[in-house]
């Protein structure tokens, strides 16, 4: 089904800013605490495959082992937070919610048995989704921001792989980027649909009541109903075709010459 684009629902508000930035200052309250009263909250982070490392699906995005970790983690959600909450406003909760929650899960599930703390599984969420919805949207804007974010950060695609770095939490990026497919693919997006030109793209149609759709019949064949002639049209026909006036037609006739 076709639906409305809104051509100027892409406006800029302060939760474009005040996201991205409450989130980031979230996460170095964190740190911060932790540097100031030298104490580790590692252990909140996801354990995978035990119930007490659960906790960490929730809490392991605000947790960072170092200054460089989460400086890193920090100017790629600035940008992507942005991103997320300027072009796809509508569904920001949902894919912030989901996005960590079943990130998290997948580490729980695939992970290696050591803690696995960070946001990268959200970044990886972010990049995926906002990738993948602009592809299937179709809508040039949407697309031109994809070609943007794999400008940005497509070299974050080797992460996911055992092999490149045994360092970083190759799960939590495979886990965040499979749910921000996942998401991109079921996350519906009404306000980016294709315009509505015709009254029978409207959902509302009814074709029974639109006077040329009423020519065709159920298989698609020209089949116009008989045209009903009331009495009265039928009687003013009659009437302009019919003349009581007395009408006298007289022929002349020609007088044929001959020569001798």
């Amino acid at each position: 089904m076709k639906r409305i684009v809104r051509e100027h629902q892409f406006k800029f508000t302060a939760s474009v800013i005040l996201l991205p930035l409450v989130f980031v200052f979230a996460m170095w309250l964190v740190f911060w605490v932790e540097m100031k009263f030298n104490v580790n909250f590692h252990h909140y982070g996801i354990y995978p495959r035990e119930w007490f490392g659960l906790k960490g699906v929730l809490l392991s995005p605000f947790l960072h082992s170092d200054f460089q970790h989460i400086t890193n983690n920090s100017l790629a959600l600035l940008v992507l937070l942005a991103m997320l909450q300027y072009f796809y406003k509508a569904q920001t909760v949902a894919v912030l919610f989901l996005g960590i929650l079943f990130s998290g899960f997948g580490t729980w599930l695939l992970g290696r048995p050591s803690y696995h703390i960070g946001a990268s599984g959200l970044i990886y969420v972010l990049v995926s989704f906002i990738f993948f919805k602009g592809i299937f949207t179709k809508y040039y804007r949407l697309m031109a921001v994809s070609f943007v974010v794999v400008l940005l950060y497509g070299g974050m695609v080797w992460y996911m792989f055992p092999e490149v770095d045994q360092s970083v939490s190759w799960e939590g990026h495979l886990s965040g980027f499979l749910t921000g497919l996942s998401m991109a693919l079921l996350i519906k997006t009404p306000q980016f649909g294709k315009p509505m030109h015709y009254e029978w793209e409207h959902p509302d149609f009814n074709p029974e009541k639109d006077k040329f759709m009423r020519n065709f019949d159920e298989n698609g064949n020209f089949n116009p109903p008989p045209k009903i002639v009331l009495a009265e049209e039928e009687d003013s026909l009659k009437n302009y075709f019919s003349s009581s006036i007395k009408v006298i037609y007289e022929f002349l006739g020609f007088k044929k010459e001959t020569k001798r």
